[in-house]
C-alpha cells in the first residue's frame, strides 16, 4: 500500500511541475503576443476607449498619442514577458517580470469599474458586454499565474541554505515539551 501511495504522490508531483511550466510559459506566451500586437493600429485603437475612462491612466493621453502609448506598452509588456521566461537562467528576474505582471492584470482588472461595460439589454449586473467586460475577465486567471510564478521565482530566488535554515526554524521541534509540577 504504501509503494502504490509513493507513485501516486510521485505522479501527481510531475503532473504539477508540468502544469507549473506550462502556466509560467503560457503566461509568457500570452503577455509577449499581448505585447507584440500593441504594436498595431488595430490594438491601440482596441485600448484607446479601455485607458481613457481608466483614473490611473487616462493622464498619459495628455502628453503621449493613442499609438505612441500603445507602443510603450508594447515595450513594457514585452519585457514583463522576457523577464519571466528567464526563470530557468534567473529566479530573481523572473520574480521582477511577475510582479510586473502582477501589477499590470492589477492594473487592467480595474478597467471592469472605469470603463462602461454593463450590457443593460441583458438586465445589467452580472451581464458584462463583451468589450471591455468579458474581454477582460481572463485577466483574473491572468493575474493568478502572474502571482504562482512571481511567488515561485521569489522564493527560489532566496539562496539554498538560507531556505534550508528558514524551513528548520519554521518547523516545531519533534521532541517532547515536558510540564514542570
Amino acid at each position: 500500500m504504501t509503494k502504490l501511495l509513493a507513485s501516486k504522490m510521485e505522479r501527481g508531483l510531475r503532473i504539477q511541475a508540468i502544469g507549473a511550466l506550462v502556466l509560467r510559459y503560457g503566461l509568457v506566451l500570452v503577455i509577449s503576443w499581448i505585447g507584440l500586437m500593441k504594436f498595431t493600429t488595430y490594438e491601440a485603437r482596441g485600448i484607446q476607449p479601455m485607458v481613457a475612462h481608466s483614473p490611473l491612466m487616462s493622464w498619459m493621453y495628455g502628453f503621449l498619442t493613442v499609438r505612441a502609448f500603445s507602443n510603450a506598452l508594447g515595450v513594457v509588456e514585452v519585457a514583463i514577458a522576457i523577464l519571466i521566461c528567464l526563470r530557468h537562467w534567473s529566479a530573481k528576474a523572473s520574480a521582477l517580470g511577475s510582479a510586473g505582471a502582477v501589477v499590470m492584470f492589477l492594473t487592467t482588472l480595474s478597467f471592469l469599474i472605469s470603463t462602461p461595460g454593463w450590457e443593460p439589454s441583458l438586465g445589467g449586473f452580472p451581464s458584462l458586454s463583451a468589450l471591455p467586460g468579458q474581454f477582460l475577465l481572463k485577466d483574473v486567471v491572468l493575474l493568478g499565474a502572474a502571482v504562482c510564478s512571481f511567488g515561485e521565482a521569489w522564493t527560489s530566488s532566496v539562496p539554498a541554505h538560507l531556505r534550508r535554515s528558514a524551513l528548520q526554524e519554521s518547523v516545531p521541534s519533534a521532541e517532547p515539551h515536558h510540564l514542570i509540577d
